[in-house]
């Protein structure tokens, strides 16, 4: 039988532990270093929130037959027979065991360790984990780990106890190669036994009205159920308390915000923004003006937005943005605008000094500022950053430099936000004499339950209006598994499209054979690393220069390793019609605005994410000429790779990519990579799943926050937030 930790004690004196006690003193250094290293927890809460993720039963048996090969299992089975040969090449034995399912058989093996036959007899039942391999075509599992049941209960136990030992859930855990199921289970019983008095986060009207168990309770129940109803009530009150605390934590975040000062910045009586709106070729489209109305509220009040801007591809945010920024250059503020790439930086300034004209522009000098101008520029950027001469910057993570100073930073405008950690975005705030105002855009559409979840500090506006004239986006999908000679018509099409006057894009998943880009390519769900070449720039320059087609045509590439000035005279060169074919990487994903372009071909499409195609065929049919998007895909028929390929053809609306997107991705680590950067996935809550509970306990969170914003008056829940965050997010949550 393995053994228990190796350092803990047989026994935990009850109260000796809060929930914020270090693990190493709980269970030793040994066991407290092999916890952190597998999972990362440091602290009595950390473990006991390394919830189960799946209970079974001394009874229940598993399905050996289907058991993946080369992955970690853990599993229920019976041993049905034990052998014993020596080995024939070197000195030692072989202990072979089988065990079974009623219907599958796996073996298990080891080396040089007699003992476990003994150990192991026929008819015994326990939990066996280890790495699934194959042997001369049999699932075999090597030197696996594995606790056997007690062969009978105690004799004094009665009927009525036996029943309940038979019945009784085990907790299988998240575990690793080096910390079985049994070991973590171990760990977390002596952590429950020295457990002392647990302040329940949540208050009492919220737990009696919805029937929740104490959330001392609620951890015996989720890690030592005696029946299958006790693990399912605690799952319940636990999945509940997570979307409490975490929606407290982002109303206590953006009550934080709303207590700081800021300088209100309205639009002066025939100033900047109304002679904008006066010489405007286009009228601005219903959700245009209402998130404008929302906007300006929220500059004319001396308090900083915080407000979020969600808006399809094509949507025009860029002009609600712009005259956001038009706003405050009326009030004598400046803007900052931080776009996630060279490309993109260059592609809004060009737009933004359009959209102006030569009069306002020659007023506001709308300035650019990127790491990589010449000296001579960036020098004259910074000076007019800081003098105030310029009123209007949009540059890169070079904005977040020490040297970049301004005169009266009063509105940030952050592009693409999900490019940028949290700490960046704050070095920009903090640029401000006075909190500046900051709005969020987003050409990824959120779900309302992502929005709340991960955005719950932010106010959300939508965008979902298209701007009339657009001539739309056909979107076909070309499985080269299935259909392996439409590969030179995709080719064909494209040149149709040029031999009529239009522009298209090629884009491709990495720079060069097996390089992935280093400015913007995600890794795609259920992609198999591996699987094959990936297409790159190189290889369709070289496919396309040895195309009769192509021989008279203009094409150019396009990538993360070209220099700025080089990513920036190629595209002035594209959208001033001077090339015909850009072969790209993610670069042109986002802002890239050049209306003639009607084609764009994605190659090894199942590459890509959802939403990454979606933003991707976003670059075409931004004119009055249809778009046409061609994803080429080699992904096996009834793949899930070939299934997400399909489904951004099937539609163009992003709110349902982005609920499909969600779905396949599952939503990871929601105030971690794409929130704060610590240790705070999610345990329970799920938010394609649970947008019911999450809704519900934002309610009550708001109700407690509007009376209570600091949670002076709620020490648990206060003590709760702050667990639920590591050291980073909390500095997050108080800065401002």
């Amino acid at each position: 039988m393995t053994a228990r930790p190796a350092d803990a004690s047989e026994e935990a004196i009850p109260g000796s532990y809060t929930l914020d006690s270090k693990l190493a003193g709980a269970l030793g250094g040994r066991t407290a270093q092999a916890i952190e290293r597998a999972f990362g927890h440091v602290t009595v809460g950390d473990l006991l929130a390394h919830y189960p993720r799946r209970y079974a039963l001394r009874g229940e048996l598993t399905a050996l037959a289907s058991l993946p090969l080369d992955e970690n299992v853990t599993l229920v089975a019976e041993v049905i027979e034990v052998r014993v040969r020596e080995m024939r090449q070197r000195r030692g034995s072989i202990v072979e065991a089988k065990i079974s399912d009623g219907t599958g058989v796996l073996t298990l093996t080891f080396f040089n360790q007699r003992w476990r036959e003994n150990d192991l007899r026929p008819g015994r039942r326990g939990i066996f984990a280890g790495k699934v391999g194959d042997y001369r075509g049999n699932r075999q599992l090597a030197h696996p780990d594995y606790e056997l049941f007690d062969d009978e209960v105690p004799a004094e136990v009665g009927d009525a106890a036996a029943k309940r030992w038979a019945e009784a859930p085990i907790a299988i855990y998240p575990a690793t190669s080096t910390l079985a199921s049994w070991q973590l289970a171990k760990a977390i019983g002596m952590l429950l036994d020295g457990l002392g008095r647990v302040d329940d986060p949540l208050p009492g009207s919220v737990r009696e009205g919805r029937a929740l168990l104490g959330h001392r309770e609620a951890l015996e129940r989720v890690h030592r159920p005696e029946r299958e109803s006790d693990w399912k009530a605690a799952r319940r009150t636990l999945r509940f308390t997570e979307a409490f605390v975490l929606q407290s934590a982002l109303l206590e975040r953006r009550a934080a915000l709303r207590a700081r000062h800021a300088l209100a910045r309205r639009p002066a009586p025939g100033g900047l923004l109304e002679r904008f709106d006066a010489a405007m070729p286009f009228a601005l489209t219903g959700d245009q003006e209402q998130v404008g109305a929302e906007i300006a509220h929220d500059l004319g009040e001396p308090v900083p937005m915080n407000r979020l801007v969600q808006g399809e591809v094509g949507s025009g945010k860029t002009v609600v943005a712009l005259r956001a920024m038009l706003a405050v250059a009326d009030s004598g503020g400046q803007s900052a605008l931080l776009a996630p790439t060279e490309v993109l930086a260059a592609q809004h300034l060009r737009s933004i000094v359009k959209m102006l004209g030569p009069e306002l522009s020659a007023e506001l000098i709308p300035t650019l500022l990127t790491g990589q101008l010449p000296a001579a520029e960036r020098k004259k950027a910074l000076l007019r950053a800081a003098a105030g001469q310029s009123r209007l910057i949009v540059g890169t993570h070079a904005l977040l430099g020490d040297t970049v100073t301004f005169a009266d930073l009063g509105l940030i405008v952050v592009d693409e936000q999900h490019r940028f950690g949290v700490e960046q975005r704050e070095a920009l705030r903090l640029k401000g004499a006075e909190p500046p105002h900051v709005l969020v855009l987003t050409a990824t559409p959120i779900p309302r339950t992502v929005a709340m979840t991960v955005f719950g500090d932010l106010d959300v506006s939508t965008i979902a209006e298209l701007p009339a004239g657009r001539a739309g986006i056909e979107s076909q999908v070309v499985p080269l598994a299935i259909r392996p000679a439409w590969r030179p018509r995709v080719w064909e099409r494209l040149a149709e499209e040029i031999a009529l006057g239009r522009q298209g894009f090629v884009v491709c998943p990495a720079i060069e054979t097996r390089v992935a880009e280093d400015d913007g390519a995600e890794p795609a769900p259920g992609e198999t690393e591996g699987a094959g070449p990936v297409a790159s720039v190189a290889s369709v320059l070289a496919e396309l220069g040895e195309h009769p087609r192509f021989a008279e045509l203009r094409v150019a590439p396009l990538h993360g390793r070209m220099s700025a000035d080089e990513k920036d005279r190629t595209m002035r060169a594209f959208a001033a019609g001077e090339l015909d074919v850009l072969v790209s990487t993610t670069v042109i994903e986002v802002g890239v605005d050049v209306p003639n372009a009607s084609v764009m071909v994605v190659v090894d499409a199942d590459r890509f994410g959802v939403s990454q195609l979606h933003q991707l065929r976003g670059r075409v049919g931004r004119g009055a000429v249809p778009g046409l998007c061609l994803l080429v895909t080699g992904a096996p028929p009834n793949s899930l790779a070939l299934q997400r390929v399909e489904a951004v053809a099937a539609t163009l609306d992003g709110f349902e990519l982005a609920r499909v997107d969600l779905e396949l991705r599952q939503e990871g680590d929601v105030l971690g990579a794409m929130q704060s950067g610590g240790r705070s996935s999610l345990k329970l809550l799920r938010v394609v799943r649970d947008g019911e509970v999450i809704a519900d306990a934002r309610a009550e969170a708001e109700v407690i926050l509007e009376v209570d914003p600091t949670l002076d008056g709620h020490p648990a829940l206060a003590a709760a937030v702050r667990r639920r965050l590591d050291d980073e997010a909390s500095g997050y949550l108080s800065k401002g």
